[in-house]
């Protein structure tokens, strides 16, 4: 009887797991509460942290506790042009600038968009991933409905209500620059997951894997 094979052992725990020691933390946008509803709430960015295993950095943004004396930091997804110090304003009259939080419904068609929200209040879950963008196609008003396009170049249809960054996700082109050296591959995949080095199947015993040479060597 053979072994369960690599492809069907994924996904069940063990060293499959997401390496997440280090990580930083979730990076979502803001709970949406009556402020972002009616008007706009600022906030300021206080520092731009490299979070391991992710290619895009996050932005740590500060904003004023409407209910009490305090400050709360949430944790963003930087956009390309973030820095320290700039204000960023969320809400549905915030102005049209990168780093904003609004709408997808306020916003013209044929703004790029990021940390997109698919259903509204679940704090951006499209176009998330270093350098990746999604574009505001169409608006409908009757039904109150935005047609947009994602990373894949596929078109979906999301509420208008649902908020988006305004810019594209900032690190771009890390995929360019080659790896050239397994050394370089082994730190950025122990960041990630136990999923590298990866061992051909027809070079696997064959009880091992099902594609494995019966015998001899593979298309001798």
């Amino acid at each position: 009887m053979g072994r369960v094979i690599r492809s069907q052992r994924k996904g069940a725990g063990g060293v499959f797991k997401a390496h997440t020691k280090h990580r930083k933390g979730a990076a979502r946008l803001r709970p949406v509460d009556f402020a972002e509803r009616h008007g706009y709430i600022r906030g300021v960015v206080k520092e731009i942290i490299h979070d391991p295993g992710r290619g895009a950095p996050l932005a740590k943004v500060a904003f004023r506790d409407v209910y009490s004396y305090k400050l709360i930091k949430q944790t963003f997804i930087a956009a390309e042009g973030l820095h320290t110090g700039q204000f960023v304003y969320c809400g549905k009259k915030a102005k049209l600038q990168i780093g904003n939080i609004l709408p997808i419904g306020a916003m013209p068609e044929g703004t790029v968009v990021c940390n997109l929200e698919e259903k509204c209040g679940d704090r951006g879950r499209l176009a998330r991933a270093s350098g990746n963008y999604a574009t505001v196609v169409a608006h409908n008003p009757d039904t109150k409905r935005t047609r947009v396009k994602l990373p894949s170049g596929a078109k979906k249809v999301l509420p208008s209500t649902c908020r988006a960054m305004v810019g594209l996700v900032a690190g771009g082109g890390r995929v360019d620059k080659p790896i050239l050296k397994a050394g370089r591959a082994y730190h950025k995949y122990k960041a990630k997951r136990h999923c590298w080095p990866v061992v051909r199947g027809v070079a696997m015993n064959p009880v091992e894997f099902d594609i494995a040479a019966a015998g001899g060597d593979y298309g001798s």
